[in-house]
Parts: structure tokens; sequence; C-alpha cells
């Protein structure tokens, strides 16, 4: 094969595969994404016993196949770019490896092809085939905001912590073993699960002075979980009014550059901000 052919043949392959803006590229990954969610699925029903005893053959027949197919794609996508390293080492690299592995690791040990499950993370994808990339500016803002609200956020888990420790031991006093309050990390347990309202159930007071203590701890659940939701909040809104002015052009295309695969070109780019190369 000659080189300009073999140029063009990875050309092609590359926007296939990387690209979703032609109509080959949206077949493809429209053809990805059905086959990821019917992997996801035969990882979940090979867990249900009834159905794996009646089905297995099938399910596993299946499974594999559509390894095989992950396994091309994944030596595929090497292939196409000039930087296989930048690609395998990326977020979407390690993704794509680690959901093709458990399969093939299964054979020496088993059990671990149930790690498959990890193929829903690739549905991020998603973001790209369905062009939803236009939405992630307001995800970027509660980005933002969660990051200027960690100082706050921080003090106030310290002081919830604080809060269960104290009144983890002081029902460590009232109640005692008898009531399942064996020891101040269980008595502790037992307040955080109060706290929070999820009430497992599985220790619970049984003296009048426990009880009202209970009582007290799930009300300063409800105001606690509201305080986060309220320091989130303040720094969302303030966030979005400092980025009300801003209308920042976001990229609606798909353009992936060959060589160093960078994303978010602008629209109608020739050349790739990054390294400059020539794009498709």
């Amino acid at each position: 094969m000659n080189t300009p052919t073999k140029k063009h043949w990875k050309k092609a392959l590359h926007e296939i595969i990387y690209e979703a803006d032609t109509q080959a590229g949206k077949l493809f990954d429209i053809i990805l994404f059905i086959t990821i969610i019917a992997s996801v699925v035969l990882v979940m029903l090979e867990s249900v016993k009834s159905i794996d005893m009646r089905y297995h053959r099938i399910i596993n027949t299946a499974e594999w196949f559509i390894t095989i197919l992950f396994s091309l794609e994944y030596i595929a996508r090497i292939i196409v770019v000039k930087k296989p390293l930048k690609y395998i080492t990326s977020f979407f690299g390690i993704v794509d490896l680690l959901s093709t592995a458990p399969k093939y690791i299964s054979l020496l040990f088993g059990g671990v092809h149930a790690l498959a499950a990890l193929r829903a993370l690739r549905l991020l994808r998603i973001f790209r085939i369905l062009k939803l990339v236009r939405y992630l500016g307001a995800s970027h803002t509660i980005i933002r905001a969660l990051r200027a609200s960690r100082v706050k956020i921080s003090v106030f888990l310290f002081t919830v912590i604080i809060i269960s420790i104290i009144l983890g031991t002081i029902m460590y006093l009232v109640e005692g073993d008898d009531a399942g309050f064996t020891s101040i990390p269980a008595s502790v347990y037992w307040c955080i699960v109060t706290l929070t309202t999820v009430g497992y159930g599985d220790i619970s007071p049984t003296t009048p002075l426990g009880q009202f203590i209970a009582s007290i701890v799930m009300i300063l659940g409800y105001g606690i979980i509201a305080v986060p939701t309220g320091i989130v909040s303040a720094e969302y809104a303030t966030q979005r009014k400092a980025n009300k002015s801003k209308s920042p052009n976001i990229p609606l295309n798909s353009q992936s550059c060959a060589n160093c695969m960078a994303e978010k070109h602008k629209d109608g780019a020739e050349f790739c901000y990054n390294c400059g190369h020539k794009l498709h």
C-alpha cells in the first residue's frame, strides 16, 4: 500500500471514529452507543442467577462478540492517531481499555468480568454524539460554584463530625449495650445515620431520654441537609451573575485533531489551535 493511499485510509477512519459531523461518523457513534447499552444490560442480566442459568451460553457468546468488537475499535483508535500514547493515557483511552479488559481477565480470575459494567462510562460520549456540549455551560457554572463553596462546606462537615461524636458519646452513656450502643464508634454510626435521615433501624434507643435525644438529632438532620444546599445555591447565583454579561462561543462541531487529539475547535477552523496540524 503506497503512502498517499495509507494516509487517506487513516484520515477517513479517523473521521469516522473520532468525529460525529459526517454521516459515517454519526452512524458509527450511534451503533457504538447501542452496543455499549447492550453490553451493560448483558452484564446486569448475567448477575441474575435464574437468567444466567437459563441463558448463560447465549449471554456469554454475546459478551465475547461485543468484547471483540470493542477490542477492534480500541486498536483502530490507536492506529489512526499520530500519538497513540496520548490516546491510551487519556480519560476515554483508559475507560475504553477498562471496558475491554475484564472479559479477558475473567479467563484467569472468575467473577472479574462483572467489571465490564464500567462500559457505562463510555456513554459519556453521548455529549458529543447528540451535540449536548451547548448545555455544558450550566454544568461549568455548578462546578465553579462547588469549588468556591469548598471551604465553607469543609467547615460545615467538620462541625457535623464533631456534633456526631459528641451526641454519639452521649447516646453510648445513656443507652448502653442492651440497646445496641455497644461502643462509641457504633453510637457515632447511629448518630450519622439518624442525622442524615437515612434511618436503617439496626440500632435504636429504648429509654425515654435516649428517644428524646434521638428526636433532637432527627430535627437537626433536616437543618443540616439544608445548609450545604444553601451555600452552593448562593455561590451558584453569584457565579451566574458574574457570567451573565459573557456570551462564550461554544463550538458545536466534533473536530478532533489527528495529531494531538485536541478538541473544542472553533466552528470552521482549518488548523488545530494546539499544534497547528491541519484539520479534516
